[in-house]
C-alpha cells in the first residue's frame, strides 16, 4: 500500500515508518521539521513532507493516489508546559487532536483514501464497575475526563465515529497504552523519566503505574490493522499494567545503575507536583513533575488489549527487552539526551505534532 503517516518523526511515527517498510509499503511521511525527519528517519526511504496539523490544507493534496492514512500525530507533550502566545491548553487541544484530525478525515475522505487509521489513547479508557480492565466499550471516568488531554480525545473519538457514519472511507481506531521504545527524540514523559532517572533527579520511585507498551509491539498492530482490521472498531494496544517501580527497576538493571531504595508516597508526590508546578509557572519553565500527569499515573487504570490480540494478533515483548533498546538508542544518540535537556531548559514555543 501507498500509506500517509502523520507524526512521523514521533516515538510511534518513526517506529511506524519503519516497520511499514520493512514489510514493502511505501510511506508518505508529515513532518514539521524537515531537518528532524531526515535524521530521524534516515535509511527508511520514505518519502518526506512538510505540514502541520493546524494548517491541513496546506498539505492535503499529498493525500492523493494513498491507499491509507495513519494519524498519530497529537498535542501532547505541550499539555505539560505553560501555554504560548496567549492560547489556552484547552484551545490547542481542540485545534490539533480534534480539528486537525477532522480536517485530515475529511480531506482523505474527499481524495478517495480507502482506509483511516486514527491513534487514540487508551487514557479515555475507563475501568469496569466491577473494576476488571476497561475495555474499547468502556467510558472514561470523571477523573480522567479531568485531564484535559484524554478529554480532547474522547471528544475527537465521537465526531470521528458521527463522521465515518455518514461517509464510506473506513475508520479504525487504535488506543495504546503508555509508549516506551528506541526512537524517542520528542522526548515524551517516558523518555524523559528515564533521563531524570540518569541523571539522579528521581529521589525514590513514585506511585501508582499504568499500562505499558513498546511502540514497535502498537506500530505492528497498526500494519496489522491496514489488512486485518475492521472498519468502526476500535482496537486497545496497551501492553501489561505495570507499576512506576517496576517501570524504573527495569530502567536500573538496564542501565547499570543502582535501584531507588525509597518509595514516594502518594500525597508526597502530588505535594511535589504542586509545588513544581508553581515553580514552573514563576519561571516561565516545564514542570520538572506535571501534577496532571502524577495524577494520570494515581488512577492505577487497567485496560485490556484482548480484542488487538484476536483480531490484529498484536503480541507484547518483554519490558526488559524494552528498556534495554531505550537505554542502548539513548546511549548511541546523544544528540537527542542534549536535545532534551535544550527542551527542558526553555518553554515550548509549538505544538507537538511529532
Amino acid at each position: 500500500m501507498k500509506v500517509f503517516v502523520t507524526g512521523s518523526t514521533g516515538l510511534l511515527g518513526n517506529n511506524l515508518v519503519r516497520e511499514l517498510r520493512s514489510q514493502g509499503h511505501d510511506v508518505v511521511a508529515l513532518a514539521r521539521s524537515v531537518a528532524k525527519a531526515a535524521r530521524m528517519l534516515d535509511g527508511t526511504g520514505a518519502r518526506v513532507v512538510s505540514g502541520d496539523m493546524r494548517d491541513v490544507d496546506a498539505f492535503a493534496d499529498e493525500l492523493r493516489e494513498c491507499d491509507a492514512v495513519v494519524h498519530t500525530a497529537a498535542y501532547f507533550r505541550e499539555y505539560y508546559s505553560p501555554a504560548e502566545g496567549g492560547e489556552t491548553h484547552a484551545a490547542a487541544l481542540d485545534a490539533v487532536n480534534v480539528k486537525g484530525t477532522l480536517a485530515l478525515l475529511d480531506a482523505a475522505d474527499k481524495l478517495g483514501v480507502q482506509r483511516f487509521i486514527h491513534v487514540g489513547s487508551s487514557g479515555a479508557v475507563g475501568v469496569n464497575p466491577d473494576g476488571s480492565p476497561g475495555d474499547e466499550t468502556t467510558p472514561p471516568s470523571a477523573e480522567q475526563l479531568s485531564n484535559l488531554y484524554f478529554r480532547s480525545k474522547a471528544e475527537g473519538d465521537a465526531k470521528i465515529v458521527d463522521f465515518a457514519a455518514r461517509h464510506e472511507i473506513a475508520v479504525i481506531e487504535i488506543l495504546p497504552g503508555w509508549m516506551w521504545g528506541p526512537g524517542d527524540a520528542g522526548p515524551t514523559g517516558a523518555g524523559q523519566l528515564y533521563l531524570d532517572f540518569c541523571n539522579g533527579k528521581i529521589p525514590g520511585a513514585p506511585p501508582g503505574g499504568s499500562c505499558t507498551v513498546d511502540a514497535r509491539d502498537v506500530a505492528r498492530a497498526i500494519v496489522a490493522a491496514l489488512t486485518r482490521g475492521h472498519a468502526g472498531e476500535r482496537y486497545i494496544v496497551g501492553g501489561e499494567f505495570r507499576t512506576l517501580r517496576e517501570i524504573l527497576d527495569a530502567l536500573a538493571d538496564a542501565s547499570g545503575r543502582p535501584r531507588l531504595r525509597f518509595a514516594i508516597p502518594a500525597p508526597v508526590a502530588l505535594a511535589m507536583a504542586h509545588g513544581s508546578e508553581l515553580w514552573a509557572k514563576i519561571t516561565r519553565g516545564t514542570p520538572a513533575i506535571p501534577l496532571e500527569g502524577v495524577k494520570a499515573m494515581l488512577l492505577d487504570q487497567r485496560v485490556s488489549s484482548h480484542k488487538a490480540q484476536r483480531d490484529l494478533g498484536a503480541t507484547f515483548r518483554p519490558l526488559a527487552e524494552t528498556m534495554r533498546d531505550v537505554v542502548g538508542w539513548y546511549d548511541r544518540n546523544a544528540w537527542a539526551t542534549a536535545g532534551a535537556k535544550k527542551s527542558a531548559d526553555r518553554p515550548t514555543q509549538q505544538a507537538s505534532l511529532a
